[in-house]
């Protein structure tokens, strides 16, 4: 365990609490954690919705009875019908899609419509469905799939920044679905170095590049803390704070004159081998509130638009990565795999070494799945917008306002005769004319483009975008 002078990121147990991970010091159980599944915004009320934590199919639904949020396995004991594509009955129930039958928040079958009206088959425990522990924190619903009874007293990752000043900050979310392991997401987002390269043009610049002198401050079973003293951007912005608090959240902490104090958090939450869901939160305490105002005015959904882009600047060479360091012996030899000569990949390091010690590789063993095509890597529908209530929202009035144009410019065109003869000036009702449908038309064509980026992203990332500078003769 390293030491240092500078205050410690991992808060320490309470005395009546247990860790994540486990009891065994020298392994890290991954189910005995808890994680994110969804926001609660972007959650229906009114019907079940499917997710997939550590392989396991669950269901998520609201139980009007108890006014809470329950997760339980995806599959009826009846004969494994998956719950998700059932409906909340009329009591607020959970029911079956293929024999009716119905289940209350704690998983315990209510009744079994097939049976007669003597019968007590539902309160067999054969009938009853897993229910797992929920915890609903910082507008997250979280989820803990190891034992249930000591989910209460395992620490549900917060956000401690924003726990401590709820009200003083303002904060930008996203998702996504991403086709490579949790791991290889923290991975990614601890190597702050990448980010002038990857991310030139979106968020950041090649001209920003310079050493990363990493430095790791304190590191255990339950994570680890560093510094960048320098901190970004040629130490023009201040030192930058780290922390990964396991199995699957990290934080970047940078406070500088010019703006302020910026966080960039992540929880990697892990679905299956090869593939998991970010939820990135950037809360930001700007020096000046016209920042935080224009934060505020931006739609959730057009954000996303944004978001999206900047985590498919990554999302086809980490597809890759992560399997050229499958051939070369996975993690355990990850030393071998990556030549890691400077001070930049310290926290990479060290994240690997945690996982080899802890045995905390939640999938160790298996193989990752088949490669994706670069389209189905960069599809937006089915990786977020099916999953986000204020894109599909979007969606569904862009495609109406779309559809209203198009009526509007063909009454226009198809008037065009009409107007002419009823009007006197011919040179005004040719103008109008032609305005109106070339108005629609443009404004058809605007949000199509716009329409298209719910659906799929852009191949060619801004990085290797063609420069507009003219190359000297």
């Amino acid at each position: 365990m390293l030491t240092s002078d500078r205050p410690q990121l991992l808060t320490p147990p309470q005395h009546d609490s247990l860790p994540a991970g486990g009891d065994d010091p020298a392994r890290f159980d991954c189910k005995e954690a808890w994680y994110p599944v969804h926001y609660v915004e972007d959650l229906d009320q009114a019907k079940p919705n499917r997710f997939t934590l550590l392989e396991q199919d669950l269901v998520i639904w609201w139980d009007r009875q108890a006014t809470q949020w329950r997760v339980m396995a995806d599959q009826c004991p009846h004969r494994l019908a998956p719950l998700s594509e059932g409906r909340i009955a009329e009591d607020g129930l959970l029911e079956c899609p293929y024999h009716g039958w119905a289940f209350r928040g704690d998983g315990a079958c209510d009744r079994i419509p097939q049976q007669p009206p003597t019968g007590q088959a539902q309160q067999s425990s054969r009938a009853c469905v897993q229910s797992l522990p929920t915890a609903v924190q910082q507008g997250l619903l979280f989820v803990y799939p190891g034992t249930a009874d000591r989910a209460t007293k395992v620490t549900v990752p917060v956000i401690e920044a924003l726990a401590d000043d709820p009200n003083g900050w303002v904060m930008l979310n996203t998702f996504r679905d991403l086709p490579y392991d949790a791991l290889t997401l923290l991975e990614n987002v601890l190597d702050a170095s990448h980010v002038p390269f990857t991310h030139h043009k979106s968020v950041s610049d090649r001209a920003n590049a310079a050493p990363v002198n990493l430095e790791l401050v304190e590191s255990g079973k339950q994570g680890f803390t560093g510094m960048w003293e320098e901190g970004p951007r040629k130490g023009t912005l201040g030192q930058q704070d780290t922390a990964f608090i396991a199995p699957s959240l990290m934080w970047h902490d940078l406070t500088s004159k010019q703006f302020g104090r910026t966080l960039t958090v992540v929880y990697a939450t892990p679905i299956r081998k090869g593939e998991c869901r970010v939820f990135a939160r950037f809360p930001f305490k700007f020096a000046s509130k016209i920042p935080a105002t224009l934060i505020k005015l931006t739609p959730r959904w057009y954000s996303h638009l944004g978001q999206n882009s900047v985590l498919e600047d990554d999302q086809i060479f980490l597809h890759w990565q992560e399997r050229f360091l499958e051939q070369k012996g996975g993690s355990t030899a990850f030393a071998r795999a990556f030549y890691l000569p400077t001070r930049a990949d310290s926290f990479v390091s060290e994240l690997r070494k945690w996982v080899n010690e802890f045995e905390a590789d939640p999938f160790l063993g298996q193989a990752l799945p088949p490669r994706l095509s670069d389209d189905a890597l960069l599809n937006r529908s089915q990786s977020h917008t099916q999953h986000c209530a204020s894109c599909r929202q979007a969606l569904g009035r862009i495609q109406q306002i779309r559809l209203g144009l198009a009526g509007i410019g063909a009454i226009a065109l198809a008037a065009s005769p009409l107007l002419a003869a009823l009007t006197t000036s011919s040179l005004w009702s040719s103008g109008l004319t032609a305005t109106v449908p070339l108005l629609a038309g443009a404004a058809w064509l605007w949000l199509g483009r716009i329409e298209q980026q719910f659906y799929q992203g852009q191949r060619i990332p801004q990085r290797n975008q063609p420069s507009r500078r003219r190359q000297p003769s």
